[in-house]
């Protein structure tokens, strides 16, 4: 029996590679986390607006970062605009981010939640390393003149594009002041 291949619409094709697309920058593959280029820690230098991704001791990338609007000191609470400090992971990931693509930081850790309860405020939690919001990449890196994030480490969106690839979820992060 003859092969028939009927011909498809060029907006079938779009949505095909549109879903090609989407799955090529889910969470890396299996096969991604052993190469050289999938990163084992993360380290945030706060005051130096740096992001770095190490696998080992190698550094991979660096990223210079946009923070929190509520200047340089450790988060207490939410809605201060700060970016938390300390050892966390990064737990999860949004793929339908209102800032392109958003990798969640483990915020806040069982010490911070009994702090803040002593204090009788809300400690806050959706601390994510981000792109740009969505429709302003054009923006770029000048995103990075001035703090704007409600307290979480925001980066370009090429940038977020490498990050999701190369960052596996259970990575450690390091937060420095």
């Amino acid at each position: 029996m003859p092969l028939s291949l009927r011909p498809i619409g060029r907006s079938a094709v779009l949505a095909s590679l549109a879903a090609l697309l989407m799955m090529s920058c889910m969470a890396p593959r299996v096969e991604d986390r052993t190469s050289a280029h999938v990163a084992t820690r993360l380290v945030v230098l706060k005051r130096a607006h740096v992001l770095r991704a190490y696998r080992g001791n190698q550094l991979l990338r660096e990223f210079k970062v946009a923070l929190g609007v509520g200047g340089l000191k450790p988060k207490l609470r939410q809605g201060d605009g700060r970016v938390p400090e300390g050892e966390y992971v990064i737990d999860g990931r949004n793929p339908k981010s209102a800032f392109h693509l958003s990798l969640h930081i483990s915020y806040p850790t069982p010490h911070q939640r009994r702090i803040a309860a002593a204090q009788g405020v809300d400690p806050g939690g959706a601390i994510m390393i981000h792109g740009l919001p969505n429709g302003q990449a054009s923006v770029g890196q000048k995103h990075r003149v001035t703090d704007w994030t409600e307290g979480c480490i925001a980066v370009t969106d090429p940038e977020i594009e490498w990050i999701w690839r190369s960052v596996p979820d259970g990575t450690p992060i390091l937060i420095t002041p």
